[in-house]
């Protein structure tokens, strides 16, 4: 029997989600004039996003699905569950995360304009930096968003999104999207031009900052994406060093708390897995881990089926019975809250920042480890395999140190964490059905094997190749939860799943007429930015 913990919810009064600055009201040019470098780096600190695409790309994936009607929801979640182009323009819509990254932008060039006028961009290259990246994070946050996945066959006819290099007002009609090759291009240009600069030194609390070793997986993210695959790894490793677990979460100490302290503990500043930590306005631990709208939800289904339940090489389940939980290998698996229509991890927990006290009201936040040295260990052992000339064995060696680090050493009923060869991947994955593309409602026959069809190369079924693509995809798919980058691999790979509305039809994704390149994978833009003249994305 699965076992899950269960917590009493108390959710606080909160006023109107959306922060008080309206973008259109409030621009970086707008601020007092800057007269020095100390106050470019006062502008930088505010210049990282203060919104996130989370609650989007989460809806949008397959980590969730429908609980029913009798369960609440909001316009959001059921506009990006049903595929459909959202017009809610609230927290963690499409509207406030285009204009939250772009403010973010412009107050980047902000301050490489104010650092050119100054004179001081020689002396203080570590602020060019930062400012670069800012730029380039907030880009490619917008582009996994708002813009189809990296295909070197596509990227000249698929569209991109504006680049601005100077602050801005709005970002328009005035503007062209020019396509998904230039604006590749141009991210590619900033974090080449930034890496060697970085200093950690700038700042006294650096992991909310881009330090360094943050800035390298970054780097070597968007170089897997890219399908920079030796970039991605002579990147990672600079993160990883020789030992990646001196970066990488310790998971048995925190099977000590309950799950208000796990999710403090996640977001510590001095934990060495975390490289770089965001804040944001945000709901997204509303709509993604409590469940305070839990109609579409991860739930105990997907949990069982695709999930932290879901049969590995570890193992499967929690172990235990109701009455005497057991300690199954995974650690996530015996770390899970909530009830059956939501079950949880406990990241990404709310923080709430009280504005008015007498009335209990304020802002709701998330804080989000956005570079991890677990996510980082994951791209490389991506990109060992797909490489021109594969290295499965050290694949297999970082998909071992994964495991290492997130299983137990035995399980209640007396299993060993395994340690993985080519050959019994090989096995695991054979006695495994694929996950059926066409969603027939049967949850029984979901595994975390899946048809693969990547976006400019292609992956032999069966091959060794697809083994561990898949294995990395299924780990990257617990690591990242509620982070939104599953939504981004579903893309990359072409896979097929479905929405499952209960009392209407199965929406499916990348399966129509065999594309496996949806284009509502582009989320749409803005409806005041179309009207503005900004081309929409194809329907």
């Amino acid at each position: 029997m699965k076992i899950f913990k269960y917590i009493a919810l108390s959710v606080l009064a909160v006023g109107a989600l959306s922060s008080c600055n309206d973008y259109l009201d409030t621009l970086p040019d707008d601020r007092a004039e800057i007269e020095t470098a100390d106050q470019v780096r006062d502008l930088l600190v505010s210049a990282y996003p203060d919104y996130n695409n989370n609650t989007i790309m989460e809806m949008m994936s397959d980590n969730v699905t429908d609980n029913g009607k009798t369960y609440a929801s909001t316009v959001l979640k059921d506009e990006l569950y049903n595929f459909k182009d959202v017009d809610d323009t609230g927290n963690d819509s499409p509207y406030q995360s285009w204009n939250g990254y772009y403010r973010s932008i412009a107050s980047a060039n902000q301050a490489l304009l104010s650092l050119k006028e100054l004179g001081a961009e020689k002396d203080n290259m570590n602020l060019v930096a930062e400012a670069k990246l800012i730029r380039a994070y907030s880009m490619m946050q917008l582009a996994n968003t708002f813009c189809m996945a990296w295909n070197p066959e596509k990227a000249d006819e698929y569209m991109g999104l504006p680049y601005p290099t100077e602050p801005a007002k709005f970002i328009g009609g005035e503007y062209k999207r020019g396509t998904l090759r230039q604006l590749y291009e141009n991210i590619n240009k900033d974090i080449e031009e930034a890496l060697p600069y970085i200093d950690d030194n700038t700042y006294t609390v650096p992991k909310y900052h881009f330090n360094r070793k943050a800035a390298y997986a970054f780097a070597a993210r968007f170089n897997l994406y890219y399908q920079n695959f030796d970039k991605c790894i002579e990147y990672a490793n600079e993160v990883l060093g020789n030992d990646p677990t001196l970066v990488m979460r310790d998971f048995e100490p925190l099977t000590q708390f309950g799950a208000q302290d796990i999710g403090t503990q996640w977001i510590k500043s001095s934990d060495k897995a975390n490289l770089m930590l965001l804040a944001t306005y945000s709901g997204a631990s509303y709509n993604l881990v409590y469940p305070v709208y839990p109609r579409f939800q991860h739930n105990s289904i997907v949990c069982s089926y695709e999930t932290f339940w879901a049969k590995g090489p570890w193992g499967s389940g929690s172990g235990g019975t109701s009455l005497v939980p057991g300690k199954a290998l995974l650690y996530y698996s015996n770390m899970l809250y909530g009830k059956s229509e939501s079950v949880m991890f406990p990241k990404l927990m709310p923080q709430f920042e009280i504005t008015d006290k007498i009335n209990q009201t304020g802002y709701l936040h998330a804080v989000d480890a956005i570079f991890t040295g677990d996510e980082t260990l994951l791209c490389r052992a991506e990109a060992y395999a797909l490489k021109e000339n594969p290295r499965y064995d050290l694949a297999i060696a970082d998909i071992n140190t994964w495991i290492q680090t997130h299983c137990r050493p035995e399980a209640s009923d007396g299993s060993k964490r395994p340690v993985l060869t080519e050959q019994s991947l090989k096995e695991f994955m054979d006695e495994m059905e694929y996950t059926p593309e066409k969603d027939i409602e049967q949850w029984s026959e979901y595994t975390i094997r899946k048809h693969l069809h990547p976006l400019g190369f292609t992956i032999e079924a069966g091959s060794t190749k697809e083994n561990i693509v898949n294995l990395v995809l299924h780990m990257r798919r617990l690591e990242t939860m509620y982070q939104g980058l599953r939504f981004v691999d579903l893309k990359r790979y072409g896979i097929a799943f479905s929405h499952v509305v209960k009392g209407d039809e199965i929406k499916e994704f990348n399966t129509e007429k065999d594309n496996f390149a949806d284009p509502r994978g582009a989320i749409q833009l803005p409806a005041d930015v179309i009207k503005a003249g900004l081309p929409a994305n194809p329907r």
